[in-house]
């Protein structure tokens, strides 16, 4: 049964449980305004270059907004993820 039901057919998310995915406790998640940004494309592509960072845990790209949140197990290294959005051919602007 691999969910996250529990076996009273309840869910276990949200209840205070152990959490099932894998957490770190020191996270520190950074908004980047990032300019060029038009389409899906440009999410993948920021998003795949950012995720390869060592100490990346996730990327999430908001192109409408131009914003790019990135959450790093402890403090970001801006001048790594200022280059990773530039090898993807966009330009970081600074934080938001």
């Amino acid at each position: 049964m691999g969910s996250c039901c529990t076996p009273d057919g309840g869910c276990s998310t949200g209840s205070g449980a152990a959490a099932t995915t894998t957490a770190v406790a020191d996270t520190t998640a950074t908004v980047y305004a990032v300019s060029g940004m038009t389409c899906g494309h440009c999410k993948t592509a920021i998003t795949t270059s950012v995720s390869a960072l060592d100490g990346v845990i996730s990327v999430d790209v908001d192109v409408a907004g131009g914003l790019v949140t990135v959450t790093t197990g402890g403090a970001p290294d801006d001048a790594a993820i200022s280059a990773a959005v530039d090898d993807a051919g966009y330009e970081l602007t600074g934080r938001a």
